[in-house]
Parts: C-alpha cells; structure tokens; sequence
C-alpha cells in the first residue's frame, strides 16, 4: 500500500524562531559569538574578523536565543535572501541568535535531517523568491518562512529519505576534509623548501633583499615566472538567466569553485567581447578584493566559466611548474603579502599594479621542478577528489526534490 504524504504549511511541522534584538553599540571582541545576518551564507556560517561580533554582557535571556546543534538558520535580508542558509554544528557553539535571522527546529511532526533537505532544496529557494518583498533590499518575514509549503511522510519515511541523502553529503564531507589534508602537506612542503630551506641546509646562504637564501638562487619579480589577469567589471544589467558563468569572489569557497551560485553573462558576449578572459583549466583564481587569498583551481568540469572582476588568473610560464605556482598562492608568503600592500581603507584591493611590484627567491628550474612534480601529483589527487564530489553533489541535487515530494519510491531506490 503506497504511503501517503501529507500537505503543511512548514509552522505546522516545524517550531520557527527569529532572534533577539541586540544593541550592535555593545558588542564585543570577547563573549558569546552571536549570529546575524551578516554570518549566515550559502550552506555556512562565516566568521571574518569584521563579522564576528559577540556579546559579553549579562543576558537572563540566554536560553531562550541560544542554538543548538542542527538547528538550521536562515538569513531574512540581502540579495541572496531564500539561499542564505545553514546549519548549526557541534563546533559551532556557544552562539546566540540575533534578529532577522530565523531559526527552524522539528517537532514530533518532523525529523531535523528531513527539514534540512526541505529547507535546502531549489523549491524553498523559488518559493522566497516568490514571496519576498523589497527591491533594493529584498527581504523575507518569519510569517512568510512558516507558510512555506511543504509535504511530509511519515517520520519512519522521513528518516530514511534523510539517511539516503546525508550519506551522500557525509561522502562528500569526508572528501572535503582529505582535500583540507593534502591541502596542507602542499603548505607544508612549500614552506619547508622556500621558506625555511630545509633542503638545502647543508650549502651555503647569502644575504639578498628578501633575506638569507642559499646561494645559486635569484630574487626575481614574480611576473617572470607566472602569468596574471584580472578579470573585467561585469555589470548587473549584463546578467542573464541562459548563458555562460562568471565567477564572482563568493563562489571561490575551500578550494573549490561553487558554480551552481554563479551569474551568466550571454553567450555572445562570452565568446566575443569577453572571451580573452574565459578561464581554462588548471588556471588558479584568487580573489583579490574584500577577503583576500580565496583560492581554487580550474577544473574541467567547471568550464565554460568567465573571470570577473575581484579575482585574478594565475598561470605558471612553463606548465610544469604548475606545483610551484599552486604551493606559492596558497602560503603565508603570498597572503602575508597581499594585506601587507592591498589599499584601501574599507575595504581591502589588491591588483595586478601590487603584483609587479612583488619579488621571490627563486632556485634553477631543476629545482622548480622536482618541487612541482612532487605538489603537481597532490593537486591530481585534489583534482580527482573534487571531481568525484561534484558527481555526488549532482546526484543529490537531481534525486533530492523527488525524493522530498515521494516521486521516487524509497523502497524502489533499495531496491
């Protein structure tokens, strides 16, 4: 006998809370983090010093606003408003909730896993799009996140439904944190052989501009060993809904480029007017405006993508040293370097117009070349990783609605 799922407004299955109203004038850098709207993006929460605001005063309220794991937030304000969303985890606590963000926890009607995926699908996304209100500043209400319009099984179904799908995303949270690993044995082998020299200890140093460096290398500006371009200033009025991808900063997250995100420019324009900035693969971007140092290769599967505005390409003159290029933008020489000359007084730039003025110590390209050969076979295993995340990422994101709306049949897909 097939099961039937039945129809509710999300406040009937769920408990809906928004936040308390916090004096922003006395928040602190010690105390509890609270969450704002601010903190809450797609899929995380950010902590960006200028972000994390925390409050340190008595609060006889605290129980009332304070998360718990698995609670999901939600961001009522912003251009992103309906995909400004996340979890809470274990790690993330203490936090207190501020308002204007709303926060979604199950009651018996409901399992926490199955609203994730509810609250997380494209259908929740359309539905505040349709219902939100504002035009330079879209926003959402609480009243209007509980009538959201939902279906619900039975809690036995729900669990199951919820079990199938986290398996995917625990897959692929298990491939996040290898690549985190082998992300920084590649640090970790770039700052022992160009920053400390540990390999070459045993010959002799000299003095040079940038320090002590073993004899035989040469300080040369960065330009002469990699190529950069900045992307171009792509416009609001330009974006279309069928077209080609542009990356923008937010889609450059934990080494992986977050394309599902990004906006499109027209096909003609992409491969007329703008095609001298259409990435390739291996290309690594980096942003260069606000929060610096967001980095991420190139992959095939990402392609056709456009540079933008706010991040630069980097590519190495000769392909082999791709490791190299690879271990220096993600080191603490490259990004203490960056803050060091980015201008700006609210908000830090940094271009090209700093990058020629930059300079390492290089060895001979034998050396050069032993290095990228050893990070170039870690950057394949990332490659190899990260491409098997995006196939699980789409088979979640293809089964995910049918499975929440019981188009596909739990005991079928066992089956």
């Amino acid at each position: 006998m097939e099961e039937e799922w039945k129809e509710y407004k999300l406040c009937e299955v769920a408990q809906l809370l928004t936040g308390f109203p916090f004096d922003g004038h006395k928040y602190s850098k010690a105390g509890i983090r609270v969450v704002r709207g601010d903190n809450v993006t797609i899929g995380s929460l950010r902590w960006e010093s200028e972000k994390d605001k925390r409050w340190n005063e008595r609060f006889s309220r605290s129980n009332e606003f304070s998360l718990k794991e698995e609670d999901i937030v939600i961001g009522m304000d912003g251009s992103r408003v309906g995909r400004n969303r996340a979890q809470i985890k274990a790690k993330d606590l203490p936090l207190l909730l501020a308002q204007r963000v709303a926060c979604i926890r199950n009651t018996e009607k409901s399992i926490q896993k199955f609203l994730y995926y509810q609250i997380f699908s494209n259908k929740f996304e359309a539905y505040i799009k349709s219902v939100q209100t504002g035009t330079s500043i879209p926003h959402v209400s609480l009243k209007q996140i509980g009538n959201f319009p939902t279906s619900i099984p039975s809690i036995n179904t729900q669990r199951r439904i919820a079990d199938i799908l986290s398996s995917l995303d625990s897959k692929i949270e298990l491939n996040r944190r290898i690549n985190d690993n082998l992300e920084q044995q590649a640090q970790a082998l770039f700052k022992a052989w160009f920053v400390d020299f540990e390999p070459f200890r045993g010959g002799k140093f000299v003095d040079s501009e940038l320090g002590m460096i073993p004899e035989g290398w040469n300080i040369q500006p960065i330009s002469s060993i990699f190529n950069f371009q900045e992307g171009p200033g792509i416009r609001n009025w330009q974006y279309v809904n069928n077209g080609t991808k542009f990356i923008n900063i937010r889609c450059i997250n934990n080494d992986i480029i977050n394309i599902q995100n990004a906006n499109m420019i027209s096909d003609e324009e992409a491969q007329g007017k703008y095609a001298h900035f259409m990435l390739k693969e291996n290309d690594i971007v980096i942003s260069c405006s606000g929060t610096l140092g967001r980095k991420a290769l190139v992959l095939k599967e990402y392609l056709p993508l456009c540079l933008n505005t706010s991040v630069i390409r980097f590519t190495p003159r000769i392909n082999r040293q791709l490791g190299f290029l690879y271990g220096y933008l993600g080191s603490s020489l490259f990004l203490n370097k960056q803050i060091e000359l980015a201008s700006g007084s609210v908000q830090a730039n940094f271009g090209p117009i700093h990058l020629k003025g930059m300079s390492i110590a290089i060895p001979d390209n034998n050396v050069l070349n032993q290095f990228s050969d050893i990070v170039n076979s870690i950057i394949q295993k990332k490659k190899n990783i990260i491409s098997e995340s995006l196939r699980l990422t789409n088979l979640r994101d293809s089964i995910l609605p049918k499975l929440m709306s019981g188009k596909i049949k739990i005991d079928k897909l066992n089956s």
